[in-house]
């Protein structure tokens, strides 16, 4: 069985002597008193909870999956409904949730990192509870009085769980065709009829209630998105005290056979004129929803994040006691009969790729996690413009950069371990399967590549990728009088220079070419990951050049990793560049019949 060890060093460096995340709290009053120390202390016990609690049950989830009844009854697999009630004694869900509601209001940077442990530990089971606070937060900017006053507290405690109904079977990323209705009755509630399917956690034994958020037309409602509202539409409908009441008419009507995330039950959601809330204002439920999709996005990249430690760390450890031949400079252990495979280059290769991709993920996504407490939480609203229209650029980034690297890392790690990679034991296979989904959840990569470009590039003008290429020149400036800095520099300002370029290209081709920006989104999404990538392997090399002395080979190998990044993966972006630059003709020249 795979077990799995917290990287609490390295999430110690990410948050303050990369991040210098102390600072970032002192500065926002909600967070002054959180301090390096009640972090490590909290995400000490995340570690503990990850590797002792669900990390045991990632691979029973796999083998058991879920069971439906004939009433649409979801049972989970052995042990996942024990530990969700550990999780909840111990205040998990509440982490970083407002007080006003229960919750013990640390930083989201902090829940953020948990997340990764847990994710690490048992994908599927976290995703029971994932969704949670994305549907908090969605309740929180959108619900009413009364809907906050019944619904969160409930959230927040994780007595209850949320989910995110938008799927059907004839539409995906195309919510302008969805055709679930709602009907409006005469006590303000409304009457939802319609499927949705691909729920994630739709029905489970684990919370004595379910909050689904379903998205459906009004009878009035114009055509496309801007006909879509948001409702509520709880497993049972609340009593008068807030409690548990009746039983609502959604229910499920069966569970998806998946590829991985097996532990996970992923519903067909049947809707017969259940009862549900507005959330919002009518037709514009896409704004409201888009709260919850966005921290969803963040979180799939937090999926795949965890599972490319989990893998990460699987990989390295096989990979120091897998004994086959020799090195080529000569044996190594010559008390063995070989040398451990961690001596041969091409497995080093695979190793450090799997490191610097991980490693990288960790800084990005900790510092959007920053981002985004300074955009709710700072004092000084040009602080909380800045870090909010970062947050905006970084997202699809973040989803779509994060787990397409995870699971070439994943892929990685089974290769180190030759044919026992595919074996189920090692527990490598089982996150091959399951990291999979994550390119495709929440619009799948080219949609969130489509999104970079269209919506958060091209449609300000460059605005938000400017501010972020401000912070890149700034950071070469002030390094420009070190040479040993010169490596890695050097390459991020170039790089930088050309996105600036190929942007105006596509702009300016976009007006005449209908294509343009659907056949270089991809490529684009790829250079402006690794310019991100890249950006903080430079910060990271300067920190331990900083410590180069202090005989911590922590610091020894983050600059070796840094050196690897920029020597072997980040020349990736010259071939992007080039068939970005071959335009849409080579794409679009086939006729559809002749596929």
């Amino acid at each position: 069985m795979a077990t799995y060890t917290a990287p609490l060093r390295d999430m110690r460096f990410v948050l303050f002597e990369l991040l210098d995340a102390q600072s970032a709290f002192a500065a926002m009053p909600a967070y002054a008193d959180v301090d390096a120390d009640t972090v490590m202390a909290v995400l000490e016990e995340a570690g503990k909870f990850a590797s002792q609690v669900i990390a045991p049950l990632n691979g029973v989830g796999d083998v058991e999956g879920c069971r439906i009844d004939a009433d649409g009854a979801v049972s989970t697999a052995t042990g996942f409904k024990e530990a969700y009630r550990q999780y909840v004694d111990a205040g998990w869900p509440s982490l970083a949730c407002a007080p006003e509601y229960g919750g013990q209001g640390l930083p989201i940077t902090l829940n953020n990192s948990v997340y990764e442990m847990f994710n690490s530990a048992n994908q599927a089971w976290l995703m029971y509870a994932g969704l949670s606070h994305s549907a908090y937060e969605c309740l929180r900017t959108h619900g009413t009085d009364q809907q906050r006053t019944v619904y969160l507290p409930k959230l927040v405690s994780g007595q209850w769980t949320g989910t995110m109904c938008l799927t059907e079977p004839h539409c995906g990323t195309d919510l302008g065709i969805l055709r679930t209705r709602a009907e409006p009755d005469a006590d303000g509630s409304y009457r939802i009829s319609g499927t949705k399917i691909f729920i994630s956690a739709g029905e489970h034994d684990m919370a004595e209630n379910i909050l689904h958020l379903v998205l459906a037309r009004l009878p009035d409602a114009p055509t496309g998105t801007r006909g879509i509202s948001l409702f509520l539409v709880p497993k049972f409908i609340p009593d008068g005290n807030g409690e548990v009441g009746v039983r609502n008419t959604i229910r499920a009507g069966s569970l998806e056979h998946k590829m991985g995330i097996h532990g996970n039950a992923t519903c067909v959601m049947n809707l017969d004129d259940a009862r549900g809330w507005l959330i919002g204002e009518p037709h514009r439920g896409l704004n409201a929803m888009f709260v919850m999709m966005n921290s969803a996005r963040l979180g799939v990249g937090m999926q795949s994040l965890g599972l490319a430690e989990m893998a990460n760390q699987q990989a390295l450890g096989y990979a120091r006691d897998r004994l086959q031949m020799r090195a080529a400079s000569g044996p190594v252990r010559p008390d063995k009969a070989a040398d451990p495979i961690i001596v041969h280059p091409d497995v080093r290769r695979m190793l450090l790729t799997n490191r610097a991709y991980t490693e990288a993920g960790r800084a990005f996504s900790t510092w959007v996690a920053l981002l985004i407490d300074q955009e709710l939480s700072h004092p000084d609203p040009a602080v909380r413009e800045q870090s909010g229209a970062l947050v905006t650029l970084l997202t699809p980034v973040i989803k779509a950069f994060i787990t397409d690297n995870a699971f070439d890392t994943i892929n990685q790690a089974m290769q180190v371990f030759g044919g026992h990679g595919y074996i189920h034991e090692w527990g490598v296979e089982q996150l091959a399967r399951d990291a999979r989904i994550n390119m495709i959840y929440e619009g799948t990569n080219g949609i969130q590549a489509l999104d970079l470009l269209g919506r958060k590039v091209l449609a300000d003008g460059g605005a938000r990728l400017a501010a972020f290429g401000q912070l890149i020149a700034a950071f070469v400036a002030e390094q420009g009088d070190q040479p040993a800095m010169a490596e890695f520099t050097a390459p991020l300002a170039e790089l930088g220079g050309q996105i600036v370029k190929v942007t105006g290209a596509i702009g300016a081709s976009a007006g005449n070419n209908p294509d343009a920006v659907g056949a270089a989104a991809v490529h684009y999404l790829r250079l402006v990951g690794h310019l991100v990538y890249g950006y903080f392997w430079a910060r990271m090399a300067r920190v331990a050049l900083d410590n180069a002395d202090s005989g911590d080979g922590f610091y020894t190998a983050k600059l070796a990793t840094a050196r690897f990044y920029f020597a072997k993966l980040f020349p990736e972006t010259a071939w992007h560049l080039a068939a970005l630059r071959a335009g849409s003709e080579p794409l679009m020249a086939l006729d559809a019949e002749l596929f």
